[in-house]
């Protein structure tokens, strides 16, 4: 009897509460002006319970229900999805510098100490100097050239290394190439190769991919934000985040106390020189310099290695799309002793195809990096108001038969006029973004996912383990940031002497 007394006294205000949310919800859409079309969503958390682990594809699969342009709300962010491109040219192109900057998240203010690194810091003066001092002392095509040998150096290790496996081995390539992309990253990054460290790397930059996508309650209910401690994840970005500051103090402590020549001198020298400067003394902090070098530790060897790996396995998967790369690599480089040179690679058009095609079917990110609105802004005739946050749906916009023919299937042959490239200008194809925050990283990758695909189809014929079909070979996502391959690559590998 007490029990039913209390449901009576309890429910009446409990539903006045939830009809006085949705009627503010309502007066706050209708307050901004059009809006594009909502799904239908529950009192409080609004979409969030149709965002899965997989959020490009639960966006994907939302946007085909109600159009290019998608407003979600999630908890109490109201999030644009953008899935076709001229609606993504309207945010990152014509209106770039209202959609330039970032949200503040629970993850990337403990990861990233209050996102104090590039990719997550929010649009700015600060922000801009950091990406300056990125790009000129590290990433810009005359580094990029500078770095030629170190990139002919691991190849010619990786290509070892599977030598040293026997005629016809079962490899990992997963391990493969992770080890050849953290190794560049290293080297140019630190000058070491941290032979000692790589699976602590591989440790880490993982779980970052898996953290900076996770929803977190308190970043879209506020009042649920205890939730978060009492699941263990705000205790796991803490952990991961020690485990990082310890690595790179370590980093740092052991470039401050060596001796280096202006020729021996890599990223780390640099930011601790310019720290000594009184102009740029308070923007790297010793915070900011571990933000930033995470930035080239994880988004630098990851994005790559996953790309290379999707290569593989589609290659594998596609024998006539092997054998039409192995031609031409092969009649351009000759004999199968030799290293497929940086200078040879302009005369190999399919490989530039087949590295584009696999970053259109699979972007390493396939939501970009999501952005948030500094003031109201109009898309495709709407009103989007200032603090929306926003994604951009690269993977879908890859996968719209409205843009693409065949557009699930691995078809290199619609790159082959080189009239798309990676800059952004085409909205099409953004796997590295587009406008003031396309990842300053692009040439850095794309100059090592050539050279390395190129050797790894010259020297060696590829096939599936023995007793797989090419229906058995899973192409299946795993949720992250960067978003890989499931499983394990394994591929044999027969060496080929020409």
């Amino acid at each position: 009897m007490a029990f039913e007394s209390v449901s009576l006294w309890f429910v009446p205000p409990l539903l006045l509460l939830l009809l006085l949310l949705l009627r503010a919800q309502r007066k706050s859409s209708s307050s901004h002006g059009d809006l594009p079309l909502s799904p239908p969503g529950l009192p409080l958390v609004g979409n969030l319970h149709q965002v899965g682990p997989f959020i490009h594809k639960s966006f994907a699969s939302l946007s085909r229900h109600h159009g290019p342009l998608v407003l979600l709300r999630l908890g109490r962010v109201p999030t644009l999805v953008v899935s076709s491109p001229d609606a993504a040219r309207d945010v990152l192109r014509t209106h770039d510098h209202i959609c330039a900057s970032r949200p503040a998240t629970t993850v990337t203010r403990i990861l990233l100490d209050g996102s104090s690194d590039v990719a997550f810091a929010p649009y700015g003066y600060e922000w801009r100097q950091r990406r300056r001092i990125c790009t000129l002392h590290l990433l810009s095509p005359k580094m990029v050239q500078s770095y030629a040998l170190v990139r002919e150096q691991e190849v010619a290790a990786m290509i070892a290394a599977i030598c040293s496996r026997g005629s016809a081995a079962e490899i990992d390539m997963s391990a493969v190439l992770f080890a050849f992309s953290n190794d560049i990253m290293c080297r140019v990054v630190a000058g070491n190769k941290f032979e000692g460290r790589k699976g602590l790397f591989s440790e880490l930059i993982s779980e970052n991919s898996v953290l900076l996508t996770k929803i977190y309650l308190g970043d879209y209910l506020p009042w649920l934000g205890w939730v978060d401690w009492l699941l263990g994840n705000v205790e796991r970005v803490k952990k991961n985040q020690k485990r990082w500051d310890d690595l790179l103090d370590q980093v740092i402590k052991e470039h401050a106390e060596r001796v280096s020549s202006d020729d021996e001198k890599d990223f780390v020298d640099v930011l601790i020189s310019l720290q000594k400067d009184p102009v740029l003394e308070s923007i790297l902090t010793p915070e900011v310099i571990k933000a930033l070098l995470q930035d080239m530790f994880a988004a630098g060897t990851e994005t790559s290695y996953i790309t290379l790996e999707w290569a593989m396995a589609e290659l594998v998967r596609n024998p006539s799309k092997m054998q039409k790369l192995q031609d031409q690599v092969r009649s351009v480089a000759g004999g199968g002793g030799k290293m497929v040179k940086e200078e040879e690679i302009c005369q190999m058009p399919y490989l530039k195809a087949v590295i584009k095609e696999t970053f259109r079917l699979h972007p390493p990110v396939p939501l970009l990096l999501p952005r948030e609105l500094l003031e109201d802004c109009p898309v495709q005739g709407y009103n989007i108001p200032k603090k929306t946050r926003l994604f951009v749906n690269a993977w879908a916009i890859g996968r719209d038969p409205k843009c693409w023919e065949a557009p699930l299937e691995f078809w290199p042959e619609r790159f082959m006029d080189g009239a798309i490239d990676f800059t952004g200008v085409d909205l099409r194809f953004i796997p590295f973004g587009a406008g003031r925050r396309i990842c300053p990283g692009l040439n850095f990758a794309v100059a090592s996912l050539e050279l390395a695909l190129a050797n790894l189809v010259h020297r060696f014929d590829w096939e599936l383990p023995a007793g797989l079909s090419r229906e058995e070979f899973g192409m299946e996502e795993v949720a992250g940031l960067v978003v890989g391959r499931e499983g394990r690559l394994h591929v044999v590998a027969k060496p080929w002497n020409g």
